[in-house]
């Protein structure tokens, strides 16, 4: 009895242990892939900004002056803009994972209940 007892627990905990190693797999990709776009983004960022102040450096009148305001404003809106995409990316990659890790979850749930009812329904059958 202890002997099956052992053996149950065991095959629980190295099946919960492989479920847990298959959850930090799906949300270290998912990591992965959030700190990638933001990189990206970031780098893009970085790169206007740089073209911007290079820009700005040479202003020498008001009419470079007025053509470097406009310029400011079209790139403050391309970063808006890609930063909202970039923010929808993210969380597109938020739901995958999520919905990865629910099936990791329903996965591991029914796989209790299989491993609970299997000695269950032995024992049943061993009665008749």
């Amino acid at each position: 009895m202890t002997q099956q007892l052992n053996t149950q627990v065991f095959a629980y905990a190295k099946q919960f242990a492989d479920s847990a190693f298959k959850a930090q797999s799906v949300a270290l990709k998912a990591l992965e892939q959030v700190t990638e776009l933001q990189l990206k983004a970031f780098e893009q960022q970085a790169r206007g900004a740089a073209d911007f102040v290079a820009q700005a450096a040479e202003v020498r009148d008001l009419e470079a002056l007025r053509g470097l305001w406009e310029k400011g404003a079209n790139l403050s809106r391309d970063h808006a803009e890609q930063a909202a995409a970039v923010g929808r990316d993210i969380i597109a990659v938020s739901q995958k994972t999520a919905e990865s890790l629910g099936a990791l979850a329903q996965a591991q749930q029914q796989a209790a209940n299989d491993a609970v009812a299997a000695p269950a329904a032995g024992k049943k059958a061993a009665a008749k």
